[in-house]
């Protein structure tokens, strides 16, 4: 507790003043925890003083409080590219981020619990920076480092605004923030020494290194390439829902589809079912293969029957089986943007809309995929794919554009679909009657296919990656499609 509150003054974070009559004064609370590693090991104890921000009243207190904050697929194209241009990543931990902050409203606190001052007990602290807890804290944040960045000569992304990047002689240095932890690298490693020298000359901070655990995920960097993995976190899952004794099953969901809403079942527990679900969607961030059988659980989150509890424990089954299963960013695979679209058709027993799936991949490296239930009901199969590219298409023009940050130019990005019906709609101009009710947000995909932005091509069902997010499948082409996404058991 005294370090924290030393490292208020140090920072020179408040003052000492006389209580104001016409302004509100916000009360403080010490926050204990422990810092935990990758293995769960405890690295440090920490005492923090945060501000009770609940008690702010917009207008008064604070104006803005949005910051920026990365992407998940943003974080795996960094990684992507780093191993694309055989660099390290490295990261670093900013301490008491938020006391760098600099305020521009008017904020004064209590003394804190246990420290109040002998002399002036009445007394109350006018904030200079900001304190956690604050509403307006993460933005203030933001924009000091940003600031302090752009002064090093640093570009801000185009479009990842938590992205900074600087270009000296033929070689590139790229920043990515995530609130006030920092992740780097470089294809000149004198120019990461450089930049870790100046932070710290800047700001305090720990956790320099290699990076190998970030937002949850564990990261192991070789001359080999990059494995993305949350095999602690699975563990750990397991002990919290009491599931470590179950048995292993090979897939998360068996074919045929047979979950509905079952309105005549036994129900179970709302909150266990939310947290369960809550926990199986933070895990998708590394587990491509649990994404469509997740997706389609959490459609019963509002009243959760027995069928949809077995669906889920299913699902938790298969992990206990893959705890480490991972996704695998090789050295030597290029980096050519492709996209794969694929949808069922009426899949959902409930509204009989289709579901879309898709996934984007950098030279063989699963950056980026999806599984969403569409917003209208589909007329046929080829609407229900066009849809489906239409979407991919998408979520391919936002990687584009991000890889111009990265130095990096594409054009006839290559979309693989299996069906020729959706691709003969995308390449005809003309809105006949049969698309006529399809919603003009779809069309767009038209038009960047006249532009050469993209390529549809057809691929057969067999080598259809997007298939594993549109339907349960079996076990041997369930392998087959998480193999061909680059997954596997770095233990293995």
């Amino acid at each position: 507790m005294q370090e924290e509150l030393t490292e208020f003054s140090r920072n020179k974070a408040w003052n000492l003043v006389p209580r104001p009559s016409d302004k509100t004064v916000i009360g403080t609370k010490w926050v204990f925890r422990n810092k935990l590693d990758e293995h769960g090991t405890v690295t440090r104890n920490k005492a923090r003083l945060v501000a009770q921000g609940y008690r702010q009243e917009e207008g008064i207190d604070y104006d803005e409080t949005f910051a920026p904050v990365a992407r998940i697929e943003a974080i795996r194209l960094f990684l992507a590219y780093a191993v694309y241009k055989y660099f390290i990543v490295y990261q670093m931990d900013v301490k008491l981020a938020f006391l760098n902050g600099k305020l521009n409203e008017e904020v004064y606190v209590e003394q804190p619990q246990g420290f109040y001052d002998p002399k002036h007990p009445n007394y109350v602290y006018k904030l200079d920076k900001a304190l956690y807890g604050l509403k307006q804290a993460p933005r203030a944040w933001y924009d000091t480092l940003s600031s302090f960045l752009i002064s090093e000569n640093f570009e801000r992304g185009k479009i990842d605004n938590t992205l900074f990047f600087r270009k000296i002689k033929g070689h590139i240095i790229l920043v990515q923030i995530y609130v006030d932890d920092i992740i780097f690298g470089s294809t000149n490693l004198s120019l990461c020494t450089r930049f870790a020298e100046r932070m710290k000359k800047e700001y305090k901070m720990s956790m320099m290194g290699e990076l190998t655990y970030f937002l949850g995920l564990q990261i192991k960097q070789s001359d080999k390439g990059t494995f993305i993995s949350q095999g602690k976190y699975v563990k750990d899952m397991l002990k919290k829902f009491d599931l470590t004794q179950t048995s292993a099953m090979k897939t998360p969901m068996a074919p045929p589809l047979t979950l509905n809403k079952d309105p005549s079942g036994k129900p179970v527990n709302v909150t266990a079912y939310r947290g369960m679900i809550g926990s199986l969607l933070y895990l998708i961030a590394s587990r491509p293969d649990i994404m469509y059988s997740t997706c389609l659980c959490a459609r019963y989150q509002s009243e959760p029957k027995e069928s949809h509890l077995i669906a889920v424990k299913r699902i938790f089954r298969y992990l206990k089986g893959t705890p480490n299963l991972g996704l695998w960013y090789p050295k030597d695979s290029g980096f050519d943007l492709t996209g794969y679209s694929d949808s069922d058709f009426a899949g959902c027993k409930l509204d009989r809309k289709s579901t879309i799936g898709g996934c984007q991949l950098l030279g063989g490296k699963l950056v980026s995929w999806t599984s969403k239930k569409q917003s209208s009901v589909s007329t046929s199969t080829a609407e229900a794919e066009y849809v489906a590219a239409g979407s991919c298409c998408s979520q391919i023009l936002w990687m584009r554009n991000q890889l111009l940050d990265y130095d990096l130019q594409l054009s006839k990005i290559p979309i693989y679909c299996d069906s020729t019906s959706a691709i003969a709609k995308a390449n005809n101009p003309v809105l006949h009657s049969k698309t006529k009710h399809i919603e003009i947000r779809y069309h767009f995909i038209r038009d960047h296919v006249m532009n050469g932005d993209i390529e549809l091509h057809f691929i057969p069902t067999d080598f259809q990656l997007a298939d594993i997010f549109t339907k349960p499948l079996d076990e041997t082409r369930f392998n087959f499609l998480i193999s061909e996404l680059g997954m596997l058991n770095l233990e293995e």
